[in-house]
């Protein structure tokens, strides 16, 4: 059957797809609007004037985090690689502890907009911020680049456009409403469409799982061998050969596949830490209790619907079938709307996949606005103005950026559309780990550190993962690489983490120990008692 064909009788009515998906538009765009009052200054734009709580905040985290790679990416991984697919799962939540006892607290004492506000604080403003800026941009693009593909994938399977240049305009359409909420509503609007988002998610996919264990008897242990009979009766040779309850279906295959399971592993465990939409979030809260109250919110929210991708994951195999699955425009992403079509119709698929595109929109919105303050706070009133410029300015030049990287996004996601979206953010993650992370910890926990020492290590880190990624095959040289009619790699890992990570770690350390420009003592000082106390952690932050 060709794809053309099959994609046609799965994707239900699209008329029906489309209704929904514009009613979630619809009532989104109010509440931003509604929400939207008062955000000419830089605290309401940027951090939502910190008047979040920490339960609001913790559901906002969770709409942030749960990407399309959580919901499409990671159901389709498990339906294809079983075991495998599932190590994503646990790497995401996994990494929440990292974020929770290394940074969350102290990032919310130290900081006031972003995250270059802690790492500039005892070191050299211009250069800091810069290169804090350069790596807020860069990391966020990444991140957009698979959400992008992810609307491609899903409205393509929705709507039944298997052509690119159809695919294209989805995307397109998504990064136009994307720069429209963040344009209206700034960081509070965000929000707001974030903890809506992460509500219609949780229950969905929770309401998505039931019905899979009602079809089996509440009979995990059943759905698992349905899956793996699924699986071995594929006709694609390739696909009845794995098995999926068993490690190694994709990591297992070679040596290679083995290392590169422990570099995507360093990547999306210490990731999260380094990730600035993220980081940013902390900062919409009035204090650092209610920091640890948001992060305690997301990681049990985050770690019940990871369980939830298990029994979708498994459920998609089952009852699908991983032939249907690849077939489909959207191919592995696909694996999680097909299920709902399968368990409830047209229906549950326009329900179940409007959420999914809200999953879209929030985290892009989140990403737009993180990335747009970061030039705003950083860039330009920090190192253009040298910090003569007014909030009603740093707010229009946000506003501006927001565009700028809404056509980047949309143009990036055109690029990527097709790729595994749980692929495409686990690459996000090793950038974000080499450029932020090291910086991170060094500025909060060792005196020592220097300017030095933070430049080479966010431009190191930076700089090797992109590099890393750009020559290796994930970028060019194998069937399912962005590019795959070329081959210029010659990096063999499909993630970089195993090498930019600790190199990213190692150039901060031997950056500050080779300057002669020592380290500020009493900024030093101030920052560790600020950290771990909150006190003057709402000033602002300039000498």
């Amino acid at each position: 059957m060709s794809t053309t064909v099959l994609a046609s009788s799965t994707v239900g009515s699209p008329l029906v797809n489309i209704a929904i998906f514009i009613a979630f538009v619809a009532v989104t765009l109010f509440v931003v609007i509604k929400v939207s009052s008062n955000n000419n200054s830089a605290s309401q734009f940027f951090t939502g004037g910190s008047s979040f709580s920490g339960p609001q905040n913790g559901v906002a985290i969770a709409g942030d985090y749960l990407s399309a790679a959580s919901f499409l990416g990671i159901a389709g991984a498990i339906a294809m690689y079983g075991y495998d697919g599932f190590l994503y799962s646990i790497g995401f939540l996994v990494a929440w502890l990292v974020a929770l006892l290394l940074v969350a607290e102290l990032l919310r004492n130290t900081g006031r907009f972003t995250m270059a506000d802690v790492l500039s604080f005892r070191l050299s403003q211009r250069p800091v911020r810069t290169a804090a800026a350069i790596s807020t941009l860069t990391v966020s693009l990444f991140y957009l680049l698979a959400q992008m593909a992810g609307a491609g994938g899903l409205v393509a399977l929705l709507l039944d456009i298997d052509s690119r240049t159809g695919q294209s305009i989805v995307i397109a359409i998504v990064g136009l409403l994307m720069i429209a909420y963040v344009l209206i509503g700034g960081m509070k609007g965000t929000t707001w469409v974030q903890i809506i988002k992460a509500v219609l998610l949780i229950a969905g996919a929770a309401i998505m799982t039931l019905m899979v264990l009602g079809k089996v008897g509440l009979n995990f242990s059943d759905l698992l061998g349905q899956a793996q009979n699924a699986i071995s009766s594929s006709g694609d040779a390739a696909i009845a050969g794995r098995d999926v309850l068993e490690p190694g279906a994709k990591y297992g295959i070679s040596t290679m596949t083995k290392v590169d399971f422990i570099s995507l592993a360093i990547a999306l465990v210490l990731g999260t830490a380094g990730l600035p939409h993220v980081l940013m979030r902390f900062y919409t809260v009035p204090t650092a209790k209610e920091a640890r109250r948001s992060v305690v919110w997301s990681i049990a929210l985050i770690g019940a619907f990871y369980l939830f991708t298990l029994v979708l994951g498994y459920g998609a195999a089952a009852f699908v079938g991983p032939d249907k699955i690849m077939a489909a425009a959207g191919k592995e992403n696909a694996a999680a709307p097909l299920l709902a079509l399968e368990l409830g119709g047209t229906v549950l698929l326009g329900v179940i996949s409007a959420v999914a595109f809200a999953t879209i929109l929030a985290v892009v919105a989140g990403l737009a606005i993180t990335a747009s303050a970061s030039f705003a706070h950083d860039i330009y009133a920090s190192v253009i103005k040298r910090g003569d410029c007014s909030e009603e300015d740093q707010v229009r030049v946000s506003r501006i950026t927001v565009v700028v990287l809404g056509v980047l996004g949309i143009v990036l996601g055109i690029l990527a559309n097709g790729q595994n979206i749980a692929f495409l953010v686990a690459l996000a993650f090793a950038v974000a780990a080499s450029a932020n992370l090291p910086t991170i910890v060094y500025s909060l926990y060792w005196r020592r550190f220097n300017t030095r020492g933070a430049l080479w290590s966010m431009y190191g880190g930076l700089g090797s993962a992109i590099i890393l990624i750009v020559f290796s095959p994930a970028v060019s040289g194998s069937p399912s690489a962005m590019l795959p009619n070329v081959d210029f790699h010659w990096f063999p890992l499909q993630n970089p983490g195993l090498v930019s990570i600790p190199l990213a770690f190692v150039l901060g350390i031997v950056g500050t120990l080779t300057s002669r420009v020592p380290g500020n003592a009493e900024l030093a000082a101030e920052m560790e008692v600020r950290s771990l106390t909150g006190v003057g952690a709402d000033g602002a932050i300039a000498h």
